[in-house]
């Protein structure tokens, strides 16, 4: 095995470790979080199931976006899609079979690239000109925007411009998912995927410690998975009520 090949393994691994006991330790922090007011945003649903529907609404179609600010809207929605169409195609890379809706949708998916990439180009445009989002921007927010606009960007020229031997990569991340050090073959030398992968590298590590954890933040806002039902049922706050008994 080559050096590069190494570092990428250990890099990779590494990685893997830090989201994934970050977002478990993040999530676990948001679960613990106590509500102690009911303070779901009206209109609200006034049952379980309504609340589903808004929160599937929300994490679908970004329904209060929409209602807030619609150019926001649809930057924000076309970047989500194309990463959804992305990250699915990806599969591809993990799995032997590949599963079947992966290959049928795959040659269309991987034009999604481009909507992924406009979004994100129109959201950084709304940070450099619109006045009072600059006003409140972090140059973290610029540099988040910069690295998913590079993965986005290396990720699109490897399919449509240099066509990185896709067979190696797979084989790669194949041998890293089984420990098989042996016989794992060497990373592709290719500057373009070599510069992708370093870059979903730092996007792993960052993650945990970053905005994006809006994933999986969205579902534990009060304001949207909150039942209005004040009148029928006193909402206690668990902390509250162990204080009662």
């Amino acid at each position: 095995m080559s050096f590069l090949t190494v570092t990428f393994a250990a890099l990779y691994y590494a990685a893997t470790v830090l989201l994934v006991v970050g977002l478990a330790r993040r999530i676990r922090l948001y679960w613990k979080t106590p509500a102690p007011l009911k303070i779901p945003t009206t209109p609200a649903p006034t049952s379980t199931g309504g609340v589903v529907m808004r929160m599937f609404r929300e994490v679908v179609f970004f329904e209060s976006l929409f209602k807030s600010t619609k150019w926001t809207w649809l930057f924000g929605w076309l970047f989500h899609l194309g990463l959804f169409a992305v990250l699915f195609r990806h599969l591809r890379y993990f799995q032997e079979p590949v599963w079947a809706p992966v290959v049928w949708v795959s040659p269309l998916f991987k034009y999604l690239a481009f909507a992924m990439i406009i979004g994100l180009l129109g959201l950084l445009a709304r940070r450099l000109f619109v006045d009072r989002v600059r006003y409140i921007s972090a140059p973290s927010d610029f540099l988040m925007l910069f690295l998913l606009i590079g993965i986005g960007a290396t990720g699109a020229l490897t399919t449509f411009v240099t066509h990185t031997d896709v067979v190696a990569v797979k084989s790669f991340f194949r041998h890293l998912m089984t420990f098989n050090f042996d016989t794992m073959p060497n990373v592709p030398t290719d500057p373009l995927m070599v510069a992708h992968l370093g870059l979903v590298v730092v996007l792993m590590i960052v993650f945990p410690i970053s905005k994006l954890l809006h994933a999986p933040g969205v579902f534990f806002s009060p304001t949207r998975n909150q039942v209005d039902n004040p009148r029928e049922q006193r909402h206690i706050a668990d902390w509250a009520r162990k204080l009662e008994q």
